[in-house]
């Protein structure tokens, strides 16, 4: 089914990423049983929900990114981007040391590289992580504003952040059109994505200047 989901999204898998997504399932619901990582069990929903939604944004992501992924949870959009753009690096991000222990653990299951860190973005953007990744991405951890301000940070000027985004964008994007400014950043696109009933819309802010040293606060609101 998944192979099917991605055909109509104009992305083709072959059988190692198919294994590597069956993996990724087996080991999903074993810790699952163990703490809660996700609502969402059955392998078709899994499909939908989590592994095609993932890569809804798999073509706004440049050849051989460095990706940073904020809030990773799970590892969605991570991993399942790993899987199927081998170029890509992935660094994974989340404020639950249980779940950096499931990325770990995934990580080594579907021998792919990648990194998972114990850490709120809003501390990472004061390490050697600041403006070090050319894309930042999150999917479905907070309103656009304070994504601008967990994202923006930790991009390069002249990289870009990818926000996968559900509910009323437009509202949200006036909301922070300030913000993603002070943060330099510059709404770039906004697109939609709907596959089995599942809207979902992406959004791109390329980085123009360098965020000031000010921002995030460690505190963000």
């Amino acid at each position: 089914m998944l192979k099917d989901i991605l055909e109509r999204m104009d992305i083709t898998i072959g059988e190692r990423e198919e294994a590597l997504f069956d993996l990724y399932f087996q080991n999903l619901v074993s810790w699952n049983e163990k703490f809660n990582l996700t609502a969402v069990t059955q392998r078709k929903d899994v499909d939908v929900k989590h592994f095609a939604d993932s890569l809804a944004g798999a073509k706004y992501f440049p050849l051989g990114a460095s990706v940073v992924d904020v809030g990773s949870g799970a590892g969605f959009p991570a991993i399942p981007l790993k899987i199927v753009r081998k170029d890509l690096e992935i660094t994974m991000l989340d404020s639950l040391q249980k779940r950096v222990n499931f990325l770990l653990d995934t990580l080594a299951v579907l021998d792919i590289e990648g990194r998972a860190f114990h850490m709120r973005a809003e501390d990472a953007a004061y390490t050697e992580m600041r403006e070090s990744f050319d894309v930042a991405t999150a999917r479905a951890v907070a309103n656009t504003k304070l994504l601008a301000q967990y994202l923006l940070p930790l991009v390069k000027v002249g990289g870009r952040a990818v926000l996968y985004k559900s509910g009323d964008v437009d509202a949200e994007l006036k909301e922070a059109e300030s913000a993603i400014k002070t943060l330099g950043g510059v709404v770039t696109l906004k697109a939609r994505c709907d596959f089995e009933g599942l809207g979902r819309s992406i959004i791109v802010i390329d980085k123009a200047f360098s965020t000031p040293t000010a921002y995030p606060r460690r505190k963000i609101k």
